[in-house]
């Protein structure tokens, strides 16, 4: 009987042993650990988000500006045809359509550095083509500018708001 029991036992003991389960069966769960370069990419995306923040900022608050100074400055050009301006009126004018001059130049200087950003850093490749012409419109507003419409001039710069929003948009 002694010899049974043991047997039993070692039966036993084997089934229970069997019936245990094993680490080596269960599927370990990984957590995914981003990979550098990931991690450089959402880095680069956030700071290329950052920027186009920036310039859809910069953009209206000019827009803002010229829509106050760009009719007095028409208006001012229809008085001075007509001779019924001042010298002060004459030389005001001329400072203030030299000032819409160079903030469009200024803007686009930082519009074109954004476009190159994007052409250049492949996380930001992917929202080129929502971001691509934002440096030609700006061209436009500035051949408006120089032609002395500067109502007109405003108008491109309003595309070129809408083009930042929707790359903003895209962007995670």
């Amino acid at each position: 009987m002694n010899k049974n029991l043991t047997s039993i036992s070692l039966v036993l003991l084997c089934v229970l042993f069997f019936a245990l389960p094993v680490a080596a069966q269960k599927k370990k769960k990984t957590t995914a650990t981003p990979t550098a370069t990931t991690v450089a990419n959402l880095a680069d995306v956030k700071a290329g988000a950052a920027k186009v923040s920036i310039q859809i900022k910069n953009v209206s608050k000019f827009v803002y500006s010229l829509g106050i100074i760009a009719s007095s400055i028409e208006d001012l050009d229809v008085e001075i045809k007509a001779g019924k301006a001042s010298q002060k009126g004459i030389d005001t004018n001329a400072k203030n359509k030299q000032a819409v001059i160079t903030g469009l130049r200024n803007i686009s200087a930082g519009l074109a550095a954004l476009e190159v950003e994007f052409r250049t850093k492949p996380a930001l490749r992917a929202y080129l083509l929502k971001i691509e012409g934002i440096s030609a419109l700006c061209s436009q507003s500035e051949d408006y500018a120089n032609a002395g419409q500067f109502k007109a001039s405003g108008r491109p710069l309003l595309s070129l708001i809408e083009k930042l929003s929707d790359t903003l948009e895209a962007m995670p």
